[in-house]
């Protein structure tokens, strides 16, 4: 069963997102199908009334944060990385997606209670036109609130059949739903594209933005790039007063960077229990997540070792050296799902994953992968399978083309004893080696590596390389040209030394996947340890 659906529909580990075909459009009393769906004179009129009647958050009260910004500066992208839900709105690489006011909620993991309800709101697609006429048809001498409310009850703002009627060309329905859902919110993010140059139209959406007179808070996107020009920006927006801003890359992800959107937020409200409790509750659903993950990593890991396939001394083992291989890569690949499907990356069509790269796909069985971490195999041999004390290593070859690996006892992997017991009994057992589970161990991390630093608006792989991931597995190499792996080939940890002599640990070996998970079950724990401590390192 998929955990990540209910009903057809995704589950995000943070997000209860509004269904899409209802979209959310505050103070419109039939929300609209389409962008051409205005309201009537009437209801503009109740809207303009409702605008001027909100308050300032109460204690205690969920937080309403619109999300505004130009058109195409990422507004949508930034709400799917903080709802970690791949599939709230629509992002494409063009001005103007967003269409309508689109809903979604932050919720407390553990009480179910709303502490952030977030608005994704139309791009301002001309703001500058928009000055020109409230600087034309209302007085400087009101105050902000009561331009923008003339601006709303103006035929202007609501395009479709009023504006045709009126005789006029200039349509700024769009704009309208922006200010009257910022007039309807607590506080707004303003979404900078942090590549873009400093525009006269840019500073003439702020100047109205400041009209709603509730708290803005700038929030510069694509940080990541070389071209970010966030000096310039912050000196422009010094000039108007916006001293606290913030940077969130949805694509280059780093959970700090999260933490300290929200908290800069919460310097700006008078009453800030509900971020502060979002605060909390996000940073430990991050560790459980990060706990959860190293335990699938472990788990997969020890099932993989305690696999063993016992043939006969006369049998030819390289059919099962292939069965064997085939079996551990199927075995990954469900590893890797369920590391996605943790991070709510569950659908590639949505959102492209780290699996997309190169490096994720390659056959761990392949001897170059092997030589690319710089993971050396035991003497003339290929990468792929450990056998027992008693086989003919020579006999095998290096000739399989699958690239399992023919070798002895190695690291003290078996006992003498036993050995010598299949020696005099004419059984062979196959494992797979050290150097390829010491491969998976790291791929592995790596993966979740990238994960942890994904944003969920990455929809090309080419985004895929975070800050300071290597371009490539050749690269994967510290300062000092040594291998970056969990441990060195020869050392594995006890743990999964003591799994090689516990086949009914592993599900490939006795096909039994539920008892084998609990018998293994302790040992994971103690392995996911060690892996958090080597990667912290």
């Amino acid at each position: 069963m998929d955990n990540n659906k209910t009903n057809g529909q995704p589950v995000g580990l943070f997000a209860d997102k509004a269904l899409k075909d209802e979209p959310h459009v505050e103070y419109v009393k039939a929300a609209p199908t389409a962008s051409t769906q205005t309201p009537t004179t009437e209801e503009s009129n109740d809207l303009t009334a409702h605008a001027g009647k909100k308050t300032t958050i109460a204690s205690g009260e969920a937080l309403k944060l619109a999300v505004v910004g130009h058109t195409n500066t990422g507004k949508t992208s930034i709400l799917r990385t903080l709802l970690r839900d791949v599939y709230f709105g629509e992002v494409k690489n063009e001005a103007a997606t967003t269409r309508h006011v689109e809903q979604a909620k932050l919720t407390d993991s553990q009480t179910g209670e709303d502490l952030v309800i977030l608005y994704d709101t139309p791009g301002l697609e001309d703001a500058s036109g928009l000055m020109d006429w409230l600087e034309d048809n209302t007085a400087s001498r009101r105050d902000g609130i009561e331009r923008l409310q003339q601006f709303l009850a103006a035929d202007i703002a609501q395009g479709g059949d009023a504006l045709t009627s009126s005789g006029g060309n200039d349509d700024y329905s769009q704009e309208a739903k922006v200010i009257r859902q910022l007039l309807a919110s607590d506080m707004a993010i303003y979404v900078v594209d942090a590549r873009e140059p400093v525009l006269g139209k840019y500073k003439d959406e702020l100047a109205i933005l400041s009209w709603a007179a509730i708290p803005v808070m700038p929030v510069f996107n694509f940080t990541d790039s070389q071209d970010a020009n966030i000096d310039e920006w912050q000196t422009m927006l010094a000039r108007r007063n916006l001293h606290i801003s913030t940077r969130f890359d949805s694509v280059a992800f780093e959970f700090e960077d999260e933490m300290r959107l929200w908290q800069n937020l919460a310097t700006m409200l008078t009453h800030s229990e509900m971020l502060e409790q979002l605060m909390t509750r996000r940073t430990e659903n991050w560790a459980q997540l990060y706990d959860e993950a190293n335990i699938i990593i472990a788990d997969f890991l020890l099932n993989v070792a305690a696999f063993v396939y016992e043939i006969n001394e006369d049998d030819d083992p390289m059919p099962i050296l292939a069965q064997m291989q085939e079996a551990v890569r199927q075995s990954e690949r469900a590893m890797q799902h369920n590391l996605l499907n943790l991070y709510k990356f569950y659908d590639n069509a949505v959102a492209a994953t780290p699996l997309e790269l190169q490096a994720y796909q390659q056959d761990p069985f392949d001897p170059e992968l092997l030589k690319s971490y710089g993971i050396r195999t035991t003497s003339g041999a290929a990468a792929g399978a450990l056998l027992g004390l008693g086989i003919d290593a020579a006999a095998l070859g290096t000739t399989l083309g699958l690239g399992a690996a023919i070798g002895g006892i190695a690291g003290g992997l078996l006992s003498n004893t036993s050995s010598i017991a299949d020696k005099i009994t004419g059984v062979k057992r196959l494992y797979i080696d050290p150097a390829t589970l010491t491969l998976l161990a790291t791929r592995a991390i790596d993966l979740l590596t990238a994960l942890r630093h994904r944003g969920h608006a990455a929809t090309d792989a080419t985004q895929l390389l975070y800050k300071g991931e290597k371009a490539n597995i050749e690269q994967a190499l510290d300062d000092d040209g040594h291998t970056v792996t969990p441990w060195p080939t020869h050392k594995l940890p006890s743990e999964l030394k003591k799994a090689r002599g516990k086949p009914q640990w592993s599900s490939l070996s006795s096909g039994k996947s539920e008892q084998a998970q609990l018998l293994r079950a302790d040992m994971a724990w103690s392995l996911a340890s060690k892996l958090q401590s080597r990667e912290s390192e």
